[in-house]
């Protein structure tokens, strides 16, 4: 039985909810590469027609895609990419440079972006957008934030390993033991 992550007060476990399988997040890059059509996603992935279909329906419903009419006889449609959808490219992009760094096996990247302007390598990173500075996880502190109910410590104690307020005791990973420090 699957676990529903969808109400919990955890950004990553209601993406988890929309993007928990390989499918899922496999038929996303290639969305993101152009692909739309039901057949171009099948043949790409090798993918089960039945899975597939679940996993787009899904993607529709979730807001990621716009299913859209293209053909009579036999009736077909297109997925297209919404505002939601295409804003999934940097966490792509992030996966594909730690796939590079961690899992290439030393024969270096199979595939790499480049800006199509100037043909520069495009090399991820996040960055804070208020100081421009990359984000370590050393230097986070996981705080209780505007959208956390009041009335609710999540599962298994989510709020307790927060800090109350920015700069507040808590919430900062111990980067020696790779665990939670709680103050």
């Amino acid at each position: 039985m699957s676990k529903d992550f969808s109400t919990w007060p955890c950004s990553l476990a209601r993406s988890v909810e929309v993007f928990g399988d390989s499918w899922t997040v496999l038929i996303a890059r290639d969305a993101l590469q152009g692909l739309t059509r039901f057949d171009q996603f099948q043949r790409s992935l090798g993918i089960a027609r039945n899975t597939l279909s679940d996993r787009l329906s899904k993607l529709v419903e979730a807001g990621f895609f716009e299913k859209r009419f293209y053909q009579d006889n036999p009736p077909r449609y297109e997925y297209v990419l919404t505002a939601m959808g295409r804003d999934f490219l940097p966490v792509l992009a992030a996966l594909l440079a730690w796939g590079d760094t961690w899992l290439d096996g030393g024969a270096g990247a199979p595939v790499s972006l480049h800006h199509q302007t100037d043909h520069h390598r495009v090399v991820p990173t996040v960055i804070c957008a208020e100081c421009g500075q990359p984000i370590v996880h050393e230097d986070l502190q996981y705080c209780v934030g505007p959208g956390y109910p009041e009335d609710d410590d999540g599962p298994r104690g989510t709020r307790t390993r927060l800090a109350g307020t920015p700069g507040g005791p808590g919430g900062r990973p111990s980067a020696a033991s790779g665990t939670q420090a709680i103050a």
